[in-house]
Order: structure tokens, then sequence, then C-alpha cells
């Protein structure tokens, strides 16, 4: 048996929003030269990225590189304005 949610009309508080920095998965799909690393990641993480790369036609592991590349991106502009 479900139960019923009651919405309440509350101040959120002190919320902060934070700029989306992250790129499509059709954005992660292209081509750059990499350097090999061993890296653990989550099932969950693979297997979105892996179903992503086949919509996309490229590999899964070039798109986390762009993730990655994206991020480090981010923080290099984020350091520079400070």
């Amino acid at each position: 048996m479900s139960v019923k949610i009651k919405y309440t009309n509350e101040p959120l508080g002190d919320v902060k929003v934070t700029a989306d920095f992250l790129p499509s998965p059709a954005e992660l799909a292209f081509n750059e030269e990499g350097v090999k690393v061993t890296l653990a990641l989550s099932k969950k993480s693979v297997e979105f990225f892996k179903l992503e790369a086949a919509k996309n036609h490229t590999q899964y592991q070039r798109m986390i590189r762009r993730l990655l590349d994206a991020y480090v991106e981010s923080q290099h502009s984020n350091i520079a304005t400070k």
C-alpha cells in the first residue's frame, strides 16, 4: 500500500545554486590522446557510460576521460577567477 506524501510550502533556507558545468553525454563522444591509468568505478557508472557510448557510437572510456577533462577545465576557470 502506498502512502500519500503531503508537501508543505516551507522556506528552503540557505540554498546555493551551482552552475551546470558538466557536458551532455553527446559532447563527451570525441577522440583525444590519453594516458593509461587503473581506476575502479562503480558498476552503475560504467553501465551508464556504456549505454550512452553505444548511443553515440563511441567508446565509454573516451566519454569518461572527457568528463574528467571538463571537470578539470571548470576547476581551472574557478581558480583563475579567485
